[in-house]
Formats: C-alpha cells, sequence, structure tokens
C-alpha cells in the first residue's frame, strides 16, 4: 500500500500575518487559536486541512532555500473542491472583493468549473466543483 496521510497542512509564507487573516476571515475561514501566535497562525479549511500561514521570518526557519515572491513566480496552486459551482463563484467573489487579485478567468468543463484569485501575497488559491461521477 502507498502512503496514506490523514492530514494536510500547506505552509505559506506571509508579510503580513494580521491582513491575511482579516483577508481570509472575510473569504469566511476560521483559525484554530491554539496555534496562533504573533508569528503563524492555523486557518482551518476542513476536517483534515489546514494552512499555516507563517510570517516570512518564521517560514525561513523551515527551510534553507529562498523564499519566492508570489507575486512574480509560482510554485504551487492550492485548489480547494467545495460543494457547488455558485460557492466557487461566491469564494472567488470575496477574495477579489477583500483585496485579492484575479488570476484565472472561470474554466467551465462542463463536468468541472474552477476559478481562481491571487491572495494577499500572490499565492494561487483555486475553488473548483466537480460533478460526481456515475
Amino acid at each position: 500500500m502507498g502512503v496514506t496521510a490523514k492530514q494536510i497542512f500547506v505552509n505559506l509564507p506571509v508579510k503580513n500575518l494580521q491582513h491575511s487573516i482579516d483577508f481570509f476571515t472575510t473569504i469566511g475561514f476560521e483559525f484554530n487559536d491554539q496555534f496562533t501566535d504573533e508569528h503563524a497562525t492555523c486557518m482551518v479549511v476542513s476536517e483534515h486541512i489546514f494552512v499555516m500561514l507563517l510570517v516570512e521570518e518564521r517560514f525561513k526557519a523551515f527551510t534553507s532555500k529562498e523564499i519566492s515572491d508570489a507575486t512574480k513566480s509560482t510554485e504551487a496552486i492550492v485548489a480547494l473542491s467545495v460543494e457547488s459551482r455558485e460557492k466557487v463563484d461566491e469564494i472567488v467573489h470575496k477574495g477579489l472583493k477583500a483585496g485579492g487579485k484575479p488570476s484565472n478567468e472561470p474554466q467551465d468543463h462542463g463536468f468541472m468549473y474552477g476559478w481562481s484569485f491571487q491572495d494577499l501575497d500572490g499565492h494561487l488559491w483555486e475553488f473548483f466543483y466537480m460533478a460526481e461521477q456515475s
């Protein structure tokens, strides 16, 4: 049997932690206070998915590599499935209204619909709905 993970923790560097918390709160995410201080916070995406937002200085403690400028280059796209096409639009509209920047236009593939934005630090967030195949 291959690797079976129970949870995922995505770690992202941010320039201003409070601005990032405010941004993602506006979109509708919640945070785990147990893992929040002036250097980091744990954003709860679901029961098994978490995003650690770490100020750049704290993030540097976990790697010897340079932190890329996400406004100029991309290493990853955080793609999250949601329950409907309408929810995709709702989340992206909230992200854009809260100060995020457009990334791609909505992508409609019939059975799958997605749309994305850049957060305050330039990280790419894609939300998609995929119809269950029978």
